[in-house]
């Protein structure tokens, strides 16, 4: 397994246009935030003919499409657990091979710690 870092990422979702939902490792989500619970998910990226070993063009495309996979994810968990933030704080990516097809892919499990707005007190 292959520990990687990923650059932050800002989120849109249909009812949280332009407001940042995932958070990666070193940022946080703003100070007032309350943590609810921690998860995790998985994603994958779509299959690519061969190996990807040695081949960076197409390491770099399915790690995009894997990113840009697991911040849909993370967003849907989101919503769907009654939260408004995502900080990840650990992943781990590895590389899948299905050699009766002759396809590779990276698949990923990120975990974190869901957060809420911090509720207003009278």
């Amino acid at each position: 397994m292959t520990h990687l870092h990923i650059e932050p990422t800002v989120t849109e979702s249909p009812d949280r246009r332009d407001e940042k939902v995932v958070y990666w490792h070193r940022e946080l989500p703003p100070l007032a935030a309350e943590p609810m619970d921690e998860h995790s998910i998985e994603a994958t990226s779509g299959r690519v003919p061969g190996t990807i070993a040695h081949r960076d063009e197409l390491w770099d495309r399915c790690y995009a499409e894997l990113m840009a996979n697991a911040t849909a994810r993370l967003t849907q968990e989101v919503t769907r657990l009654g939260g408004h933030y995502a900080h990840v704080h650990d992943e781990s990516i590895d590389t899948r091979h299905d050699d009766a097809a002759g396809e590779t892919w990276l698949r990923g499990r990120f975990s974190y710690v869901l957060f809420r707005k911090a509720t207003q007190k009278p």
